[in-house]
C-alpha cells in the first residue's frame, strides 16, 4: 500500500485533489489508520484514478463522473451528450468571434449591431390596414384607447416595451397590412377581446438589432445594415422584424432625434 502522498506522486494528481475525490465518493483510500487518519491507496487504484482524470479533459464534471463510476449509468450517452454540447458551444464562440470581427472592421459605422435576448412578454395586439406608413402612429393610438376602453384597468410593463409588425412579407407604401403590440401586466382575469383587440403571450426571443436615428423613410438604410449582417453570419430569421419606436413626434420636434429600434428574431 502507498500513503497518500507517495500516491499523490505516482498519479500526479494533488492530495487536495485526492481528498475531494475521496468526499465526492468516487475514489476511497484502501485503509484509513484510526490513529492518525493516514490513507492509503493500492497500486490497482492508479487505473481508477487515471480514468476520473481521463473523463475530467474531455470536460466532464464531478456530477457526470459520478453518474458514470457511482451511478453506472452509460459512458457512450454521457459522451454523446456532451459531444453535443461542445459542438454548440464552438458554433457559439465561432458565432461571437464572427461578431467581433465585423466590429472590428466596422468600428467607424456610427449606428452599431447587437444581439439581445428580448424576454416573454403578455401583449395586447390589433391588426389592421394602413393607407401608407404616415398613419401608422395613429393605428397605434387608436389601438391603446381600444384597449383601455375594453379593459380600464390594464396596466403595460415597466419598463415599457411595444412594438409593430409589418405583415406583408415584401415592402409596400400602399395599403400595408400591420400589426401592433403592447405589453402588459397579466391579470389574474382574462382581458376583454373584441373583433380587433386580442391577446397572446409571446415567447422569449433572441434577436439582432440596430437603433436608427432620423426620419423613417430611411430605415430602409438601417434595415440594409442589419440584413446584410444576419445573412453574412449565416443567421435564420424566425418572425417578422419589430420596430420599437422609442422617441418620435410625440416627444421631439427635431426629425434627426427620432429613435427606432429595430429588432430581428432570429434562432
Amino acid at each position: 500500500m502507498f500513503k497518500i502522498g507517495d500516491f499523490s506522486k505516482m498519479s500526479k494528481v494533488t492530495i487536495k485533489a485526492l481528498r475531494y475525490y475521496e468526499k465526492e465518493g468516487l475514489i476511497k483510500p484502501i485503509y484509513i489508520e484510526n490513529s492518525n487518519g493516514y490513507r492509503y491507496y493500492e497500486s490497482n487504484q492508479l487505473l481508477d484514478i487515471s480514468r476520473i482524470i481521463s473523463l475530467k479533459q474531455v470536460g466532464l464534471s464531478i456530477d457526470e463522473i459520478k453518474r458514470i463510476i457511482i451511478k453506472k449509468e452509460s459512458l457512450d450517452n454521457i459522451l454523446k451528450l456532451k459531444k453535443e454540447q461542445l459542438k454548440n458551444a464552438i458554433s457559439e464562440y465561432n458565432y461571437q468571434l464572427s461578431k467581433i470581427k465585423y466590429l472590428l472592421e466596422e468600428k467607424d459605422m456610427k449606428e452599431k449591431i447587437f444581439e439581445k435576448v428580448i424576454p416573454a412578454y403578455y401583449v395586447y395586439y390589433k391588426e389592421g390596414i394602413i393607407k401608407d406608413y404616415s398613419e401608422s402612429s395613429k393605428f397605434i393610438q387608436e389601438s391603446g384607447i381600444e384597449c383601455l376602453k375594453l379593459n380600464p384597468s390594464i396596466k403595460c410593463v415597466e419598463p415599457d416595451y411595444c412594438f409593430v409588425n409589418y405583415l406583408d412579407g415584401e415592402y409596400k407604401d400602399k395599403n400595408i397590412k400591420i400589426r401592433y403590440c403592447q405589453a402588459v401586466v397579466k391579470d389574474n382575469k382574462p382581458f376583454k377581446e373584441n373583433d380587433s383587440i386580442k391577446f397572446m403571450d409571446i415567447p422569449e426571443v433572441k434577436c439582432i438589432c440596430i437603433y436608427h436615428k432620423g426620419a423613417y423613410n430611411e430605415l430602409g438604410i438601417s434595415y440594409g445594415k442589419i440584413m446584410k449582417y444576419i445573412e453574412d453570419n449565416k443567421l435564420e430569421i424566425i418572425d417578422f422584424p419589430r420596430e420599437c419606436y422609442i422617441d418620435g413626434i410625440w416627444n421631439k420636434e427635431n426629425i434627426e432625434d427620432w429613435l427606432t429600434e429595430i429588432q430581428v428574431p432570429i434562432k
